[in-house]
């Protein structure tokens, strides 16, 4: 039997997590949750592994529940629900907080939870022929546990809109929107991708984790004091940690530094 999820780290080290249910057009359920919880753990916990691509096999990226997952949900009771409801929060919340740099190829349908798959990764490049849609309201229900990585890449005022018609958009407003960083043609996925990771793998792999966590830290807080000085102590650890006095060495001496030696 196929996986529904497979894992693959390659040359560069960069871990492809592959939504593998084509036929499915990879409509997720309870089990491809929690795999994809196990996995991006996995990623985030290898040291070696400096970026990951979030990506579906076939014609679509994932078209969100899977059918015989939402006929078993509606016959749970309000507590299973919670519970079941959390492991995709969980999963979720995996991959948005994973120290690693993450990049979506999206082509085809992204509906419902999909949204919130691509949302919560950092970059997301999708084909321009993808289509987009937060469809739960459609079914009675709410993009609920989605709804906090959706509402930062898109907006609440967009959010207000596309939650309750549940219309389904194009690439070129996604990219608009701020869901996708990049619309290209279906031929120029793979190459915009490998662009982003070898801009990526040029870089301190300490330094693009902690750039990232910066960010989320960062976006809401106040500028105050408080702020001010936490910045200050963070760049003045980095300098002094030893990825940090080798970049700032290798700058100074102009020669690459040790971590790009290692992709060469």
């Amino acid at each position: 039997m196929e996986q529904a999820v497979t894992y693959h780290v390659d040359e560069r080290n960069v871990a492809l997590i592959t939504l593998n249910r084509a036929d499915k057009h990879n409509a997720f359920n309870d089990d491809m949750i929690a795999t994809l919880t196990e996995l991006f753990t996995r990623a985030g916990n290898d040291s070696s592994v400096r970026a990951v691509v979030l990506q579906g096999e076939g014609k679509s990226f994932s078209a969100g529940a899977d059918l015989e997952w939402m006929k078993r949900m509606a016959q749970y009771d309000e507590a299973k629900n919670h519970i079941d409801a959390m492991a995709l929060a969980t999963m979720l919340h995996t991959l948005y907080t994973l120290p690693k740099p993450t990049i979506a190829r999206v082509q085809g349908a992204a509906f419902g939870g999909a949204v919130g798959l691509i949302a919560c990764c950092d970059i997301a490049i999708g084909s321009k022929l993808s289509k987009f849609c937060l469809s739960e309201v459609k079914i009675g229900l709410i993009p609920a546990t989605i709804s906090p990585y959706v509402i930062e890449a898109m907006g609440a005022r967009v959010c207000r809109r596309y939650f309750q018609t549940a219309e389904v958009f194009s690439a070129r407003r996604a990219r608009r929107l701020g869901l996708l960083s990049e619309a290209v043609t279906e031929d120029e996925l793979d190459s915009t991708i490998d662009d982003i990771v070898t801009q990526i793998l040029k870089n301190g792999p300490v330094a693009v984790s902690q750039a990232k966590a910066l960010v989320q830290q960062v976006a809401n807080a106040p500028i105050n004091a408080e702020l001010l000085d936490d910045t200050s102590k963070q760049i003045a650890k980095i300098r002094t940690s030893k990825e940090g006095q080798e970049g700032l060495g290798a700058f100074i001496e102009k020669r690459a530094p040790a971590w790009q030696e290692k992709q060469a």
